[in-house]
């Protein structure tokens, strides 16, 4: 791609004269088209909203005819440029793409084509303006083009299915490899805010891998620029924690403990209100809550709560996501709180170890993961020098294979049998005392061993 006039402003473009004359002359416009040129070109603002107030499809019919059929490079700048122009004044006047006048023009066609061909000046700008008129259509259903339906018509016309692929292509493709160094990254996010709230966008921005790309850019900002990059770029995910598939992308990534930096570092408003309506949606998905728990979320929307926002409905949803965290950690299952205790290497006689009730209710959990916290409390054995943690896991142990059906083959599988023999000689007689009780239950069973105990 040609990364020419990477520096070019709309103002700089504008400034140009082109000869619209020349252009009918040799019946690349028609009369009518220059006669609308000669009354719009190098007016002012106030005049040309007159102009498209009383003949704004009359215009667009015009800009979209010399994209198509005439390729200099300064004349298409030029030409975007004005309808640039004409849409950062007034973004309503992308409706205008959308008239019943226009039914039988491709008015996204030259747009999408100059995605790919142009410098990075008119690929921004095409990106720009198909993202606005894009989202200002009517939303129909079936493959309905710019206009309305694509079998009125007897050519062929781009439809909305081929527009949103090629942007979120074009988008990908910025995100994997910008092509100018310093706008790249900010127009394609903010493109991408304004897509993302179509459906078929998201569903084919996670199938495009664009999930991986945008999480990087969550990350804490100080200048105005990457503070309003930031801010749309955690708009994004905001939108996309709408959409499971997103959602599940989201989940093994590194996104959240991202939001968590941004969320805890900002003091813009509107990106600490994105963040905690995003954390809201995840609350109630998968493991989101627990993460959210373990990453001290509740104390920092405690702290937020505490300061003065002006909007409600950050107020409502740093509400919501306290109350939510709160039940979440009520609801905690007491063999989460198991898991954590063994994970951390640490065991103590916490109520959970010696209630029948625990046992009963969450044997079949010790299967996770190929029996991970099994296995976990066998290491124990080995690694840890603490008398308490070594009695503990060993009645842990016994209990397992006193509740689990095949409680005494997977222990032995596990070759957990050696590991606790040669705790029987241990110096701490609460060690061998439970111990002892895991030997007897492997070797006698659980009911003779329970027998023996009493």
């Amino acid at each position: 791609m040609t990364t020419e006039n990477v520096e070019l402003t709309t103002e700089e473009v504008l400034r140009r004269d082109i000869p619209w004359e020349t252009y009918m002359t040799t019946k690349l416009i028609t009369g009518t088209g220059l006669q609308l040129l000669r009354r719009y070109d190098k007016k002012a603002e106030s005049y040309k909203a007159q102009l498209l107030d009383d003949d704004g499809p009359g215009y667009v019919r015009v800009f979209v005819t010399i994209l198509r059929d005439i390729f200099k490079e300064e004349t298409v700048e030029y030409v975007l440029a004005l309808i640039d122009e004409m849409l950062t004044a007034n973004p309503k006047r992308a409706r205008l793409f959308h008239d019943e006048s226009l039914v039988d023009e491709d008015t996204y066609e030259p747009f999408l084509r100059l995605l790919w061909k142009g410098n990075w000046f008119i690929q921004e700008k095409s990106c720009k303006i198909l993202s606005l008129t894009v989202s200002a259509r009517s939303k129909v259903q079936n493959g309905a083009d710019a206009n309305g339906d694509a079998s009125s018509s007897k050519k062929k016309i781009t439809t909305i299915d081929d527009v949103l692929a090629g942007v979120v292509e074009w988008l990908c493709a910025q995100l994997k490899k910008p092509i100018h160094p310093t706008r790249s990254i900010p127009s394609t996010i903010n493109c991408l805010s304004t897509l993302l709230k179509e459906p078929v966008v998201r569903s084919s921005f996670v199938r495009a891998d664009g999930v991986k790309l945008l999480v990087p850019l969550i990350s804490p900002a100080s200048t105005q620029q990457s503070i309003q990059l930031l801010y749309e770029t955690c708009l994004c995910v905001w939108l996309l924690s709408y959409y499971e598939p997103a959602i599940e992308y989201l989940a093994t990534s590194r996104a959240l403990p991202r939001l968590i930096e941004v969320v805890k570092g900002s003091t813009k408003e509107k990106v600490v209100r994105v963040v905690i309506l995003t954390l809201r949606n995840l609350l109630s998905e998968g493991t989101f809550s627990a993460h959210m728990v373990d990453l001290g979320v509740l104390q920092i929307v405690q702290s937020l709560k505490a300061q003065a926002w002006s909007d409600e409905d950050l107020l409502d949803a740093l509400n919501q996501l306290e109350q939510g965290l709160k039940e979440n950690i009520k609801m905690l299952s007491s063999f989460d709180k198991y898991k954590q205790e063994v994970l951390l290497g640490h065991l103590d006689w916490s109520p959970m170890h010696k209630d029948p009730i625990f046992w009963r209710e969450n044997i079949n959990n010790f299967e996770e993961n190929d029996f991970q916290i099994l296995r976990v409390l066998i290491t124990i054995l080995d690694t840890s020098s603490d008398a308490r943690t070594l009695a503990v896991a060993c009645y842990d142990l016994s209990q397992f294979i006193q509740c689990h059906s095949a409680g005494r083959i997977i222990v032995n599988d596990l070759k957990a049998k050696e590991r606790v023999m040669r705790l029987l000689n241990h110096e701490n007689a609460e060690v061998t005392k439970n111990a002892l009780l895991c030997i007897q239950r492997l070797f006698l069973g659980a009911k003779y061993a329970s027998f023996l105990q009493a």
